[in-house]
Formats: C-alpha cells, sequence, structure tokens
C-alpha cells in the first residue's frame, strides 16, 4: 500500500537552514503538508494540537532535546504510535541506544542524501 504524502509532517530543528534542507527533501518525495517548529517545546505543542503522520526531529536543541521530545510523544496515548526519525550529526552508539530505548523508529545521521531519507521513511512508513 502506497504511502498517503499528504500526510502531515513535522520537522523539528533549531537550525532554519537544516529544516529549509530538510523541508526540500520531503518535497522531492512527494509531501506536501509540512510544518516546522525551532525547538522540542513549540513541536511538542503542535503534536498535541494537530495529528502527525511523521516527526523527523533534530537531537541537539535547547530547552527541550530531540530525545526529550521523542520521550513526551511515546509517553502521550494519543500521540504514541506516531512515526518518529531522529536527524543527528551525533553518530555515538550510545545516543543510537537512548533513542531505540525511548521509542524512536528510525535515525538518520547528517549530513544525509536524498536517498538516505528514502530508504529510512521507507523502513518506518512502508514503499513511498
Amino acid at each position: 500500500m502506497a504511502v498517503d504524502k499528504s500526510m502531515n509532517v513535522l520537522v523539528v530543528d533549531d537550525y532554519k537552514s537544516m529544516i529549509r534542507i530538510v523541508r526540500g527533501l520531503l518535497v522531492q518525495l512527494g509531501f506536501t503538508n509540512i510544518d516546522e517548529a525551532a525547538d522540542g517545546e513549540t513541536a511538542f505543542a503542535m503534536i498535541r494540537a494537530k495529528p502527525y503522520g511523521l516527526v523527523l526531529s533534530d537531537w541537539n536543541m535547547q530547552p527541550v532535546t530531540g530525545l526529550e521530545l521523542l520521550r513526551r510523544v511515546r509517553a502521550e496515548p494519543a500521540t504514541r504510535a506516531t512515526p518518529f526519525v531522529m536527524v543527528t550529526a551525533e553518530a555515538k552508539v550510545e545516543n543510537v541506544v537512548a533513542a531505540r530505548q525511548a521509542g524512536v523508529n528510525n535515525y538518520v545521521i547528517k549530513p544525509f542524501t536524498l536517498a538516505v531519507l528514502k530508504q529510512k521513511l521507507t523502513s518506518v512508513l512502508g514503499e513511498l
């Protein structure tokens, strides 16, 4: 079954340039409804207010990190099953383990290509 590319997608990153890059890649993959947040606190409020079919979040943000955002999303019954992909420059094993333990669906290491993002999202959502 094909992925509904009109689903709401949330991109969370404290760098506007990174949001622009990820948004551009998502558009290339056919996604049309892309929201953005500059921090985990704003993102969590958005996730509680509107259903998202996918969240792509940076790890290193203040005051709420991507990992803390993931934990909050997983703690809420209404958002527990929301597909969540962590995007980070950190390739440390302990970070990958912590994200997995918190319930992340996949992990993308920066910098990444369109092909890598497509492969990661396909593993989470199904064929794009």
